[in-house]
């Protein structure tokens, strides 16, 4: 077998899950409840983030939190400052890539 398989998790439960780790990427599988979401913190690559399912409130830099639905993917820089939550009762779903993967990013 050629292909490597990764299997996510499927559930309703907080998740955040190492599905892909590598020198070339960082492909993350995220689940969360409302009122759960990530600590602030600074992006350490380029992150592509997908709304797989509910409603993403993000607050990135300086701005206002803006939301987002399901079927939507943020492209967000290096270095940015991220607030991701869940404020809704549906159940958050997230694919979060970072690429390339963290440690490669040189300052500038």
């Amino acid at each position: 077998m050629i292909e490597q398989i990764f299997k996510l998790s499927r559930g309703n439960e907080k998740a955040i899950e190492r599905v892909v780790y590598d020198e070339n990427i960082h492909y993350l599988h995220m689940v969360f409840n409302k009122d759960q979401g990530l600590p602030e913190h600074f992006s350490n690559s380029n992150v592509y983030m997908t709304v797989i399912r509910g409603k993403l409130s993000i607050g990135l830099d300086d701005q206002d939190i803006s939301e987002y639905d399901a079927g939507t993917l943020l492209k967000i820089p290096f270095r940015t400052k991220m607030n991701v939550k869940n404020r809704h009762s549906e159940t958050l779903e997230l694919i979060v890539v970072k690429a390339p993967a963290p440690g490669t990013m040189k300052e500038k």
